[in-house]
């Protein structure tokens, strides 16, 4: 056993990389890594909004789109996504790898269900999606500090969180003012 107390095996390994045998590997995988979304280039953050945004749609007709019911889905998949990044980062030996995209995919479901409905719902979507992807990307205050102090997997969806927040306060206001 090492002087730190565990067998050593964890320094030994060298970090996995990420592909479809990764992927297949282990269910947290699956949901970190956005259903295999994580792994599209260039941008997989994008791609994996871009499969959430789908996946809301998809489901709307079903009802499961209803402010309530998202509301549930959502708090439920923050748990699961938070869990599911602590263990595939783990694997990968990094904090907040970019193939990880489910604190995307969480975050912008939260976009979609507290985005008012309407005739021009569509629009509304696509303009969310660009303001997310923007905020996301930029990392205004304090998301550039969640995500350079926050180095696990709280801190992982928690900006992107912020990033959401940010989204919908800027379509209020233009809504308000418009």
């Amino acid at each position: 056993m090492a002087a730190n107390g565990d067998n050593g095996r964890e320094k030994d390994r060298p970090p996995a990389r990420t592909g479809l045998r990764f992927f297949l590997s282990h269910p947290a995988h699956w949901v970190s890594l956005g259903l295999g979304s994580g792994l599209l280039r260039p941008g997989p953050g994008t791609w994996g909004t871009a499969l959430a945004w789908a996946i809301f749609v998809a489901l709307a007709p079903a009802g499961a789109t209803d402010p309530a019911t998202a509301l549930v889905v959502v708090a439920l998949a923050l748990i699961v996504g938070t869990w599911a990044v602590e263990h595939t980062a783990a694997m990968l030996g990094e904090a907040d790898p970019s193939t990880i995209v489910v604190d995307e995919m969480v975050a912008f479901w939260l976009v979609l269900v507290l985005l008012p409905a309407g005739d021009h719902v569509f629009r509304l979507q696509a303009v969310a999606f660009v303001l997310f992807r923007f905020f996301d990307i930029a990392k205004p205050p304090p998301i550039r500090v969640i995500d350079r102090r926050w180095k696990n997997a709280v801190g992982v969806m928690a900006d992107d969180l912020v990033a959401a927040l940010y989204t919908l306060l800027v379509i209020a206001l233009a809504m308000r003012f418009m």
